[in-house]
């Protein structure tokens, strides 16, 4: 069986026990190499057959996998972050069950999970923000008209931006044509949760100056929201001593 491995946004102790597991135990791993930490490669064994995947096409990492398969081997395939988001693994797997070649998926921390880590954001404050959408700017690679920067601006919710910091000042402009305003909260996190990390606060017109200042072209996720400044939220219900839950009457006051 395949097992799609998900890296973990960074850390290398940031793999889940499963996923590390699998790694100790694999006779081929074919890692995503411009975006997971080589660190990870150390919980491998001492002759395990390691391929990059940065510098090879879909057939050529297929025809790895299925050759490991053919001959009994254990294969990891091992993506960043969580590799439901921006990961590319339908199409292997689609290939997969065509052959008849059996798979499974260990799931990782996503990047924009550890993003949140390195600022100490919770994206989801009670009267603030209570959703998160994950998006990323038109490039190389097209998104849905239906998908664009501006359409989801309207909506004024936390927004976490993967692929995009080439593109920040288009960003910026599409983000504030969208119904941000200029001084809406804004961050930076570069490489989140590698050893080199690094984060800034902004503001949405100050996303292009920043990255620039800070010589952030790329490798970094991009927070626009109101949840950044983590200030006018509510507490939340779920503590409330007057919010009665399923575990927990509210206590009476007197």
């Amino acid at each position: 069986m395949i097992k799609f491995v998900g890296a973990g946004s960074g850390a290398a102790d940031l793999i889940t026990l499963r996923g590390k597991e699998l790694l100790e135990k694999a006779d081929i791993i074919v890692y995503a190499g411009s975006l997971v930490n080589p660190q990870l490669l150390n919980y491998k064994k001492e002759n395990c057959m390691v391929y990059n995947s940065a510098i090879m096409t879909l057939e050529e990492v297929i025809h790895v996998m299925e050759d490991g398969f053919e001959k009994g081997l254990e294969v990891v395939r091992l993506h960043t972050g969580d590799p439901c988001i921006y990961g590319a693994i339908r199409e292997q797997m689609d290939i997969l069950d065509e052959k008849g070649i059996p798979y499974d998926y260990c799931p990782g921390v996503s990047s924009f999970c550890g993003a949140a880590s390195a600022l100490n954001l919770e994206y989801t404050l009670p009267d603030v923000s209570q959703s998160v959408i994950i998006t990323r700017m038109a490039g190389r690679t097209p998104v849905p008209d239906r998908e664009s920067i501006r359409s989801f601006a309207v909506h004024k919710a936390t927004m976490v931006i993967f692929l995009s910091t080439g593109l920040i000042n288009e960003l910026s402009k599409e983000l504030v044509t969208g119904g941000y305003d200029e001084n809406t909260p804004a961050a930076i996190v570069y490489k989140a949760t590698w050893d080199d990390e690094k984060s800034f606060v902004c503001t949405v017109g100050t996303l292009a100056e920043t990255a620039s200042k800070n010589n952030i072209t790329k490798t970094a996720l991009l927070i626009i929201g109101d949840v950044v400044s983590h200030t006018n939220y509510r507490r939340s219900d779920l503590y409330n001593p007057n919010f009665t839950t399923e575990f927990r009457e509210a206590k009476r006051e007197g």
